[in-house]
């Protein structure tokens, strides 16, 4: 039975059974689900020839006995049978490539393949989020099959563009513009034709990247803001919409200069659900639903993984779905020695033994035939609570807190690794003698990549490089190595890029006063606060790296 026939033959008490059921489970009942699965997909992994190959010999027939003989592994462990797609090595026989960012200039881009099951847990999931994002309460849900939905997604082979065409599956809820108008346009272009059929249809769902979603919203307020004399011109054009919205919008360009303020989304439409991917999410969240007035739902799924977490009602927090992975957990400082030594295998803990306010390193074995084991997806997450008494859920919760510290993520888009600035700065062929780069927030709380460079003395004499030269040409060259790192200005408007210029002779005499050199991405705040001491300047911790 579809979705939608669901929703009109059963009672909304059993729907919310199926899809959002794993919120009554205990520990226990949980981890049974993760031992089953996970047993199934030893099996699975290791007859293939990617388990073969990867385990030598060995043949793991216990989840302890996986977890001893099989290393945490990263990409660079798939490479070779991934990117060349040979399907005769995979557990399951791949339905769909699902492409993203690996490692811009040395390593463009990393595929994953999706067998038929992982693509039906990852529709079962995702309309999880949808029911999560319509509820108030428990139990308590939204969803018509007239409904429409903004397309604010990037189109396949990304990971979202499985999203509609998996839904449509199910429910026949309306795409504005259809997806396969939208696949062809431009970023602005479908947000000026799905805004122009909002305004004629009603909109119901927005489902995007956080900084898309907000950059979106905005773009909304201001196509429906003051008008141009092209506008004026084309005044009548408005009667071709409803009388409601007419009325809706009207009333509301009549509210907001009686405010004195702009118009926003909220003014012309009632969202049932506004969902929400990618890192930064946590400063966009109040932004979104002071435009939208609805609060955002996070939810967490990636090119590898699938869908695999998502707040539900209370917007307090993530629950990771049983059924998508198997989970471990790095804690913070085993992750910590593991990035000072590569050869070094950090402890693992699983779900139930996760500890309350503690910061952990994902990793995941993908279910379902999934090529991934005891894969390292390079996420942080911090568990905030073991279960949740007021709304009667004995399982952890976790928030999103960012990427792991070697690589730099600004607004869900990049990837920038230590790797693709050195490529950069030797490319610039600028006098840079050393750096360091570091995720802030400007004052506005949006992502922003500091790098704090000292030149070389022998170039200070011409007085030829300033702070303005440096941002403008090494910008340049992170457009040219990271094509993502392009569209933070294509799509977002965002110049993400801050330069510092330290004295002569400072990472020198930290190494001599410390005894070390400091790591050059993403070092502590308190290493930072060092170095910058030698400058006789205060370094703001509120605006450093937040890990």
């Amino acid at each position: 039975m579809r979705f939608e026939e669901k929703l009109n033959n059963l009672q909304p008490s059993a729907i919310w059974k199926e899809y959002c059921g794993f919120l009554d489970l205990d520990m226990e009942g949980y981890m049974k689900i993760q031992n089953r699965l996970m047993l199934e997909q030893i099996s699975l992994w290791s007859n293939s020839g990617l388990g073969k190959y990867m385990l030598d010999g060995k043949k793991p027939e216990t989840i302890d006995e996986f977890r001893r003989q099989v290393p945490l592994t990263t990409y660079g462990d798939y490479a070779d049978i991934l990117l060349q797609k040979q399907e005769d090595m995979l557990p399951d026989k791949p339905l769909i490539w699902i492409q993203t960012t690996w490692e811009g200039g040395k390593n463009p881009i990393k595929v994953a393949p999706y067998s038929r099951s992982m693509l039906d847990t990852y529709k079962t999931n995702m309309l999880a989020c949808m029911v999560f994002g319509t509820s108030s309460e428990r139990g308590n849900f939204n969803i018509k099959s007239t409904d429409t939905f903004l397309y604010g997604l990037a189109p396949l082979p990304y990971a979202t563009g499985i999203f509609p065409l998996l839904l449509n599956e199910e429910i026949g809820i309306e795409f504005l513009p259809p997806v396969k108008e939208a696949v062809k346009m431009s970023f602005s272009e479908r947000n000026k034709k799905g805004f122009k059929l909002g305004l004629r249809k009603g909109i119901d769902y927005f489902f995007g990247l956080g900084s898309v979603t907000y950059y979106v919203s905005l773009s909304l307020s201001s196509m429906s803001g003051g008008k141009s004399k092209k506008e004026e011109k084309g005044a009548g054009k408005l009667f071709q919409y409803p009388p409601s919205m007419l009325f809706r919008f009207m009333r509301a360009k009549y509210n907001c200069k009686k405010e004195n303020r702009d118009l926003k989304p909220k003014d012309l439409f009632r969202l049932k659900g506004l969902m929400i991917v990618g890192t930064d999410n946590e400063y966009y969240k109040n932004d979104l639903e002071d435009l939208w007035g609805i609060r955002p739902m996070e939810m967490f799924a990636g090119t590898e993984p699938g869908v695999i977490g998502t707040e539900t009602w209370t917007r307090d927090g993530l629950y990771f779905f049983p059924d998508s992975c198997f989970y471990e957990f790095i804690p913070e400082s085993e992750m910590n020695k593991s990035l000072d030594d590569p050869e070094y295998q950090p402890k693992t803990y699983l779900m139930n033994e996760v500890m309350p306010d503690e910061k952990y390193e994902l990793v995941v074995s993908v279910l379902k035939g999934g090529a991934f084991v005891r894969y390292r997806v390079g996420d942080i997450y911090r568990c905030v609570g073991l279960e949740s008494s007021a709304d009667k859920i004995k399982i952890p919760r976790f928030k999103y807190v960012d990427r792991i510290p070697t690589i730099i993520d600004i607004a869900g888009f990049t990837r920038i690794s230590e790797n693709c600035i050195r490529d950069v700065v030797d490319l610039s062929n600028l006098p840079i003698q050393n750096w360091i780069a570091i995720k802030e927030y400007n004052k506005q709380s949006r992502p922003l990549l500091h790098m704090y460079v000292e030149m070389k003395r022998e170039s200070l004499s011409t007085n030829a490089v300033t702070k303005d030269i440096l941002r403008e040409h090494l910008s340049v060259y992170f457009k040219y190595v990271d094509n993502d790192y392009k569209d933070l200005k294509r799509i977002l408007g965002m110049e993400p890029l801050e330069i510092t210029i330290l004295k002569c002779g400072t990472f020198e005499e930290y190494e001599r006063q410390k005894g070390k050199t400091i790591r050059n991405i993403n070092p502590s705040p308190y290493e930072v606060m060092e170095l910058l001491a030698l400058q006789k300047e205060d370094y703001d911790m509120n605006r450093g790296w937040h890990f």
